[in-house]
């Protein structure tokens, strides 16, 4: 049977190409030792036979796989989204395929961490969104493959991320600034271990306002179950029947800021003539909705977690536990403005024109 009749092995590239078949495997391995003039004849006899290698062939001669596993809480978001569609073609440029493992739930994050899947058939990990247990991060340590944390710091560990904590503070003081004193939080409730970003940003928040002077109060700090409306109402009812109400609401997402300003307007609170609303991610909704919030880019976290994976895999004297920062941005909108002139006030401004009052 001819090479045309079958699949093509190294040998018929060898033969095609006038080589020997050692040669042939240096120049399908990339290695630097096989000249321009003898690879250009290897890959135009390859071309020619149609033959590819196949991934478990290589791997028997490189010790890698080709694969980039990725370990991720869901699929449903916005965030996950860009970030993987970020990742996407660098490891395509790279020659990489990507698994996924989806762990939406606790049972399945147990089972996975029982049998480690990604141990026998990768070459680097990444992680999203992960808030560990030292347990999980020490059976991770032992896989024996780089490891990157993404949208989460994991000290010692290499970790692509943005500072949460200092994003929310960013947020919580535009609001400050605005003249706002009442200030709500309002979050939502994940799975424990699901959560990273949710409690750096409550750190953020509260460190605002501590340095502002303004006193904590746990009453202003709300949570809601993910994309459930009657929580987000109730919510919302929650703060408006304070004594004080608050001015301004600062939402952990972007997806629950406009949950909030359709419960508030629904309830004839304009938003921000009554009070302002400022969210968190600058998803494409929050341009739409004209809504104030601190911008991150998981597609650019994506890339440089590809990319640090990669040093990582290539580079067995890289420093593992190099930590990426990337910046946020505060986006200003028309959900936010100075808080509302209080009835005292007003009053207070017509007995008192200006000028009036004063000595001459």
């Amino acid at each position: 049977m001819s090479p045309a009749q079958r699949h093509p092995t190294l040998a018929d590239v060898a033969e095609r190409a006038g080589v020997s078949p050692s040669t042939v495997s240096r120049t399908m391995r990339g290695l630097t030792s096989v000249s321009p003039e003898v690879r250009a004849r290897v890959e135009q006899a390859a071309r020619e036979l149609n033959f590819a290698v196949s991934r478990q062939a290589s791997s028997l001669v490189t010790g890698r796989t080709g694969v980039m596993a990725v370990l991720v809480p869901t699929l449903d978001s916005w965030f996950m989204g860009a970030a993987l569609s970020g990742l996407g073609p660098l490891l395509r440029g790279a020659g990489m395929e990507m698994t996924v493992y989806v762990v939406p739930d606790l049972a399945e994050r147990a089972e996975f961490f029982q049998r480690l899947p990604a141990r026998r058939n990768a070459d680097a990990l990444l992680v999203f969104c992960f808030d560990l247990t030292k347990d999980e991060t020490a059976r991770l340590d032992d896989l024996g493959m780089p490891v990157i944390y993404i949208s989460q710091h994991v000290e010692g560990r290499p970790s692509v991320y943005v500072d949460d904590v200092a994003g929310a503070c960013k947020a919580t003081r535009h609001l400050i600034n605005l003249g706002h004193r009442r200030i709500a939080f309002a979050h939502t409730t994940n799975a424990r271990g699901f959560s990273f970003s949710s409690r750096e940003r409550l750190l953020g928040y509260q460190q605002a306002l501590t340095e502002a002077g303004i006193p904590l109060d746990d009453d202003l700090i709300v949570t809601t179950p993910p994309r459930d409306k009657r929580g987000t109402t109730q919510a919302v009812g929650n703060l408006l029947s304070l004594r004080e109400p608050p001015t301004a609401i600062f939402a952990e997402q972007d997806e629950l800021a406009a949950s909030l300003i359709l419960s508030l307007r629904t309830v004839q609170i304009e938003v921000p003539e009554r009070i302002s609303v400022l969210g968190f991610d600058d998803q494409l909704m929050a341009e739409w909705l004209d809504l104030s919030t601190v911008a991150q880019s998981p597609s650019a976290m994506g890339r440089a977690a590809a990319q640090l994976a990669l040093e990582l895999i290539n580079d067995s004297e890289a420093d593992r536990s190099r930590h990426v920062v990337l910046p946020t941005h505060l986006i200003l909108r028309g959900t936010t403005a100075s808080p509302p002139v209080s009835h005292g006030e007003q009053e207070s401004s017509r007995r008192l024109p200006d000028g009036a009052g004063r000595k001459p």
